[in-house]
C-alpha cells in the first residue's frame, strides 16, 4: 500500500501564505497533504474548519456555537446526504486545500498517494457547544448530524483529490481521545465512541479512501486499533512504549496489513534541541518494543510510516522547518541504511 518509512504530515503549518505552505509540503514529504493554516484565519482551526454546512451553526467573532431553530436547515442537510453531494470546504475555511488542488492540477502526472484529514467525530462533538455551552455530543440529534457532516467532508475530499493521485489517505484527527475516561469526559460512553469511529472509518473506505487515525496523546489503543483503520498514527516520541501494553491487539493490527505511522519527530519547543541520532534512538526503541512481541522486524519495517508527532501549526516557522528537515533525514537514514 505504501513504501516502507514513507513520510507525511499531520495537517497544520504555521504559515499564512497557502501557496508557500503547499510548496513546503510537496518538497518535504513522500505523501503530500493539504495544509491547514490556523494563523491565517480562525476558520482554519480544527472545529471551525469543518463546521461549514452544519445546521444551526453560528459563527460570531472567534466563537462557533450551535443554536437550534430552523428545521428546514435540517431537511436541506439530509437532502444533501441523500444526494451524496458531500459537504464542501470553502477557500474561506481552507485556503490551503484549494491552493493544493490548484498546484496538483498543473502537474504532468498523478501522485502515488495524497493525504487529506478531518477532525474526528469525538473531538468535533465534544468541542462544539450549543447555546448552553453543552457539547453537542450529548444531544443525540446533533451528534448524529455532526457524524454525517464529517462523513460528507471526508467523501468530498476524496472526490476532489482522487483525480490527482492513485490513492487518497484520510486521517481522522482525534486528539480528544487521549482524555476519554478522565473526569472531564465521564459522560462519554466507550461503546458510543467506538461506534462513531467505526462508522466514519467504514464511510471513508466505502468512498474509496484509505482510513487512518491520528492521536497525539496516550489513549485507548485497543478501541482505535479495532475501528477498522488501515493506518495508526501516534506520538512515538513521548509514547513509544505504550503499544507494548496491548500485544494481541497490535499483532492483530499488523497481521491484518495495518500500518503504524510513527509520530517520532516532536512538534513542541523541544524540537530545538532534538538531533537526528536522538530520533533514531526513539524510533529504535519503538520498533524493538514491537519486535519483542513477536512481530518480525522486516514486517514492521514494511508497514511503518514516519510523521511528526502532531501538526506544526503551533510552532515558529523556523522550528516547523526543522521538523520537516529531520523527518526527511530520518527517512533517508532508514531507507538507505
Amino acid at each position: 500500500m505504501f513504501q516502507s518509512f514513507s513520510t507525511t504530515g499531520i495537517g497544520s503549518l504555521p504559515h499564512t501564505d497557502p501557496a508557500e505552505a503547499c510548496r513546503i509540503v510537496l518538497d518535504s514529504v513522500d505523501i503530500p497533504f493539504w495544509p491547514q493554516l490556523p494563523h491565517r484565519s480562525f476558520l482554519e482551526l480544527m472545529v471551525p474548519q469543518y463546521s461549514e454546512g452544519f445546521p444551526f451553526v453560528k459563527i460570531e467573532g472567534e466563537h462557533v456555537n450551535i443554536v437550534k431553530g430552523d428545521e428546514q436547515a435540517v431537511s436541506a442537510f439530509y437532502e444533501a446526504i441523500a444526494n451524496k453531494s458531500g459537504f464542501p470546504i470553502s477557500s474561506e475555511h481552507s485556503a490551503g486545500f484549494h491552493a493544493f488542488i490548484d498546484i496538483l492540477g498543473k502537474r504532468d502526472k498523478k501522485l502515488s498517494v495524497v493525504k487529506g484529514h478531518i477532525t474526528g467525530p469525538l473531538t468535533f462533538t465534544l468541542s462544539l457547544t450549543d447555546s448552553q455551552k453543552r457539547p453537542v455530543y450529548f444531544d443525540d440529534e446533533l451528534r448524529e448530524l455532526a457524524l454525517e457532516l464529517l462523513k460528507g467532508k471526508a467523501s468530498w475530499q476524496i472526490d476532489m483529490l482522487r483525480p490527482y493521485a492513485e490513492k487518497v489517505l484520510i486521517f481522522i484527527d482525534e486528539p480528544i481521545l487521549s482524555a476519554i475516561g478522565t473526569s472531564a469526559y465521564l459522560g462519554v460512553n466507550t461503546e458510543e465512541a467506538s461506534s462513531m469511529l467505526k462508522e466514519i472509518v467504514k464511510h471513508i473506505k466505502e468512498s474509496g479512501g484509505i482510513a487512518g487515525i491520528h492521536c497525539c496523546g496516550k489513549a485507548d489503543w485497543p478501541l482505535i486499533l479495532s475501528s477498522g483503520i488501515e493506518v495508526f498514527n501516534f506520538d512515538a516520541y513521548f509514547y513509544w512504549d505504550t503499544l507494548g501494553i496491548y500485544p494481541e491487539e497490535v499483532k492483530a493490527f499488523i497481521n491484518n496489513n495495518g500500518f503504524i505511522a510513527w509520530g517520532v519527530v516532536p512538534t513542541s519547543d523541544i524540537i530545538r534541541s532534538v538531533t537526528l541520532d536522538g530520533l533514531c534512538e526513539q524510533l529504535e526503541r519503538g520498533l524493538s518494543s514491537l519486535e519483542k512481541l513477536g512481530i518480525p522486524r522486516d514486517k514492521l519495517k514494511q508497514q511503518s510510516l514516519l510523521t511528526p508527532s502532531c501538526g506544526t501549526g503551533s510552532l515558529e516557522i523556523k522550528d516547523a522547518m526543522k521538523v520537516f528537515s529531520l523527518l526527511k533525514e530520518l527517512r533517508n537514514r532508514y531507507v538507505e541504511g
